[in-house]
This record gives structure tokens, sequence and C-alpha cells, in this order.
């Protein structure tokens, strides 16, 4: 058992350190449909991410895949309302009622 633990702490350091920090694009280039804010953004296997992906039963092929946390549409850009106070993201998959968005990447409004 304390072998399994070293194994997955001595894996998921590894992945943290492999995997490249995202960089912001510009909120114009999102192409996949409106600007997420979300509470949080990290990765799909860290643990709050992976529970509530198990627990929607949602299979990702990409465990890396950044996802936001509590998330909800930024409609208007630039105007009253169009504000994010925690992270702005562009996503590929926001069809999860706000909960969690997938395959997201940060924007700058």
């Amino acid at each position: 058992m304390q072998f399994k633990l070293v194994f997955v702490s001595a894996a998921l350091a590894t992945l943290a350190v492999a995997t490249p920090a995202p960089r912001n694009e510009p909120a114009s280039s999102c192409t996949t449909g409106a600007i997420q804010c979300c509470n949080t953004v990290e990765s799909a296997s860290s643990a709050s991410a992976a529970t509530i992906i198990n627990s929607l039963g949602i299979v990702l092929q990409d465990v890396n895949a950044l996802v936001g946390l509590t998330c909800s549409p930024i409609t208007v850009i630039g105007a009253s309302g169009g504000s994010c106070s925690a992270q702005a993201v562009c996503c590929d998959d926001n069809s999860h009622g706000g909960l969690i968005s997938i395959g997201c990447v940060p924007v700058s409004l």
C-alpha cells in the first residue's frame, strides 16, 4: 500500500513539473463558445477536478488538460458585466452546467 502511495505521488510530481505553464491567449481567439469565468483552473488530474470528473462519469483522453471549476459565461467583453474577478478561460466543453468546463486555455479580457 505504501509503495502505491509513493509511486502515485512521484508520478503526479513528475507530471506537475513536466506540464508547461499555460499562457494567456487573447479573448478574441476563442472559437469554441462563450468565454468562461471560473473560480479555479487546474489540471484534470488534480484531486478536486478528478472528483467532479468521476462523479459526472466524464472520460477524458488527456488527464493533463486544464479544467475550470465553478464557471459562468462572460457574454459581453469590454462592457459593464463583461469582467471576471477570477480566471477568464476559453474551453472546448462547457456543457456541464457551470460545474466544470473542460479543455480550457486562459485568456486575457
